[in-house]
């Protein structure tokens, strides 16, 4: 009979299972989180309160490191032919399909219960943001540009935040004192929310089209599609209009909201990135390029930071 392999011990499990979330990358949640935390100042006018606070990064954190799961199961056949993917845990085999979705479904549940802390609106919306969450690992099959797919999954913070902050006090979104109404957790997310999330979905055009940049010669024969690949040579040219108009539709959503002149000074700074940026990809490098989107959050927190200035001391 075969000798059989001893299972890993405990420690080299977990480092397998951290490794699956990403949780020595934390740019992946961080992207998400500064739109959310942005909305949240907005929707508030200022310091939402720690209730709020605590339950957006942790939700954000538990949803991402679901997504890795989801993520790495679909693809799992074609990240062995990429470089760069080639190790993860499932695509290698030191973590089955199983055991992969099993723990993305509790961390997903650990996120929902943080939800079910908030109004009904928001539990709502909740279910929409899950949904668009396991679309996008496959639309990259399908879709020609996937990142706009992954602009709204990465964007759906966003009309969460407001409709925690105006969906009505936890479990008390009621229409005629008896039944939960649908329309009034559509009315808990203004048309602003919509306008900013229009605008982060090219922020998430513009850094994950510069992730795919590093992947297209291997993306081009296993047959993924991805923005790099659509955009052509035209990629870096979109990448840069993907920013420009990102920061264009914030600055004006915000004009007339966010006090003072900083939030301004954070626009600038981020747009001062985006030259660097622009630098960086410029010869399509897969280190410059990957470069660029690993510091994607920094350009997140310039103006995540001029919003919360603009309300605290404008």
């Amino acid at each position: 009979m075969a000798a059989t392999l001893p299972a890993a011990p405990a420690p080299g499990r977990l480092a397998l299972y951290l490794d699956l979330i990403r949780w020595n990358r934390p740019a992946g949640w961080l992207l998400l989180l500064w739109p959310s935390l942005g909305a949240l100042w907005i929707a508030a006018g200022g310091f939402p309160g720690w209730h709020l606070l605590i339950v957006f990064v942790l939700g954000t954190i538990l949803m991402r490191s679901a997504g890795c799961c989801v993520n790495d199961v679909a693809d799992r056949d074609f990240d062995r032919h990429v470089k760069r993917t080639a190790q993860r845990p499932v695509t290698s085999g030191r973590i089955t399909p199983r055991e992969a979705l099993l723990f993305g479904a509790a961390l997903a549940l650990a996120a929902f219960g943080l939800v079910l802390t908030l109004n009904l609106a928001t539990i709502a919306w909740s279910f929409a943001a899950l949904a668009v969450t396991l679309i996008y690992p496959f639309a990259k099959r399908y879709v020609s540009m996937p990142q706009a797919v992954l602009g709204v999954a990465f964007s759906f913070g966003i009309p969460m935040a407001f409709s925690a902050v105006r969906g009505g006090p936890a479990w008390e979104l009621f229409s005629g004192g008896s039944a939960f109404s649908l329309q009034a957790a559509w009315a808990s997310v203004p048309p602003l929310a919509w306008l900013l999330l229009l605008g982060n979905l090219f922020w998430v055009i513009a850094y994950d089209t510069e992730y795919a940049m590093v992947d297209r010669d291997d993306d081009l024969k296993i047959g993924m599609k991805t923005s790099a690949i659509t955009l052509g040579r035209f990629d870096v040219a979109g990448v840069l209009t993907s920013y420009a108009l990102f920061l264009a539709i914030w600055t004006l959503a915000l004009r007339s909201l966010v006090p003072g002149w900083l939030f301004y000074a954070g626009v600038v700074a981020a747009a001062a990135q985006v030259l660097w940026h622009a630098t960086l990809i410029h010869d399509r490098t897969r280190e410059g390029c990957f470069k660029a989107f690993r510091l994607n959050h920094w350009l997140g927190f310039a103006v995540f930071a001029g919003i919360v200035a603009g309300y605290a001391l404008g």
